[in-house]
């Protein structure tokens, strides 16, 4: 989503969810969050995982070299090893190669995602070894710029709507969800602000 549509969803969001319009009054409006489709960004997302954000990217430099062009195809034809000594662990590795034998065999097309409703993208995503659904949630709004998505599993989401909303006690998966079921068809929007929040919030 561009800035234009994340600040209008939101204005919306705000008349119906007095806490978000506080918080927004508080804090401005979170920044777009853009990743392309394709391979790249599901092979980063598997480079990403569980690492510092400053060593996945220096992990994915070194892939970058590996891999000039970022196809699938090129993923197989690397020499035995050579994920590895770019920095992925074996698992990663598997991953990998995982996705990009899938998309070689044509079992998993990322231009199809756009094509379907959210449910079906999640679930072709999540098909993949290696990506649950935090992953295909998080594709679904950065690159494919779906309007109605949110990670209940992203926990700084469910801690910063804990706070926004003033509870005492955590929030789990199903519960953050039912509390932000009156955001849709915006919820998108309500994510990145609570990303936001999680950030800039007053302790």
């Amino acid at each position: 989503m561009n800035q234009g549509k994340i600040n209008r969803h939101l204005r919306a969001l705000a008349k119906v969810d007095n806490d978000l319009r506080q918080g927004l009054a508080l804090l401005g409006y979170p920044k777009p969050r853009i990743r392309v489709e394709g391979f790249e960004t599901f092979l980063s997302t598997i480079v990403g995982q569980q690492i510092s954000t400053a060593a996945a990217a220096a992990i994915m430099i070194r892939v970058r070299n590996l891999l000039p062009d970022m196809e699938a195809a090129s993923v197989l034809k690397l020499p035995q090893g050579a994920l590895r000594q770019a920095g992925l662990s074996g698992r990663k590795v598997e991953y990998v190669e995982g996705l990009a034998r899938a998309m070689v065999e044509q079992r998993f097309d990322p231009t199809s995602l756009s094509r379907m409703d959210d449910r079906s993208a999640i679930d072709a995503i999540t098909a993949l070894k290696g990506f649950g659904p935090w992953s295909a949630e998080i594709y679904l709004m950065f690159s494919l710029q779906r309007s109605d998505i949110f990670p209940a599993g992203d926990l700084a989401l469910r801690i910063a709507l804990q706070k926004l909303k003033r509870l005492k006690q955590p929030l789990n998966e199903k519960q953050a969800t039912e509390l932000v079921q009156p955001w849709s068809p915006y919820r998108s929007a309500g994510s990145l602000f609570l990303w936001h929040y999680y950030r800039g919030a007053p302790t």
